[in-house]
């Protein structure tokens, strides 16, 4: 049987799941983030040089820590789609939606015939050879989840449309860019940019589609479970590793 992916699941439940944005290309990190308890793990392809042989270890290295993986790819495009799912993705995150246009396309990229238009292999994805390609294809469609980031005046103007269309697994929000689109620079927390992501988590709710969250400050988580939130972004590990090293690093100069 190919390999249940336990977000969807978990949020078809309304269970509580917690990721972490993976932008330190290692495949040790994201080991260490399986084992330390998340839910998923986001594998950045947008802003990292990161390799094919890479990505693949990763992937083998969140399976093995129980963790499930998430490919950001660079834009909405079928290469980079099925290079990522045939590489062992559970899930593929398309940054900065704006259109119907795009969404159709990832949708179609991310399934098989009669639903889509990815290609189809053999290799890891069916044990090489002990899944058929038959028996693969079937489940591969149900267990993959499409995420989408939106990240702009124009996608958020555009989210009804976007939600429309069917195939969207999950809404991510993207505060920074948003409110560099919105012309707050990178201030995230502005009244403007805060308002856009809650009318996004409302348009969310308002066509069945989860709505994932990266809480900032705080009283933030607890505002968006009280709103029903089950999907939370905990951070990104490369910030939340210097953040460490540099408080260890003070703390013991301190002792001096």
């Amino acid at each position: 049987m190919l390999k249940k992916n336990v977000i969807k699941k978990k949020l078809l439940n309304k269970e509580v799941v917690f990721g972490m944005l993976n932008s330190t290309p290692l495949p040790l990190i994201v080991e260490m983030t399986g084992y330390a308890g998340y839910d998923f793990i986001i594998l950045d392809q947008e802003h990292l040089l990161r390799d094919a042989v890479e990505l693949e270890h990763s992937i083998r290295a969140a399976e093995c820590a129980g963790i499930t993986p998430f490919v950001r790819v660079p834009a909405a495009t079928p290469f980079f789609i099925q290079r990522a799912l045939d590489a062992g993705a559970q899930g593929i995150v398309i940054p900065r939606v704006e259109n119907a246009a795009q969404t159709e396309l990832a949708c179609k990229a991310c399934r098989y015939a009669p639903h889509g238009t990815r290609g189809i292999t053999g290799g890891r994805n069916t044990g090489f050879g002990y899944l058929s390609l038959n028996e693969y294809t079937r489940s591969a469609d149900q267990e993959i989840m499409l995420v989408l980031m939106i990240e702009s005046k124009v996608g958020v103007e555009n989210l009804d449309e976007i939600l429309s269309v069917a195939g969207i697994d999950m809404i991510l929000e993207g505060a920074m860019d948003l409110s560099f689109s919105l012309g707050h620079q990178s201030q995230i927390q502005h009244p403007q940019v805060q308002q856009a992501i809650k009318s996004i988590a409302e348009k969310c709710s308002r066509y069945e589609i989860p709505f994932c969250a990266i809480p900032r400050t705080e009283g933030q988580l607890t505002y968006w479970r009280q709103q029903q939130v089950n999907a939370f972004v905990a951070g990104e590990d490369r910030g939340i590793l210097f953040r460490a090293l540099k408080s260890h690093l003070y703390q013991m100069k301190n002792e001096l």
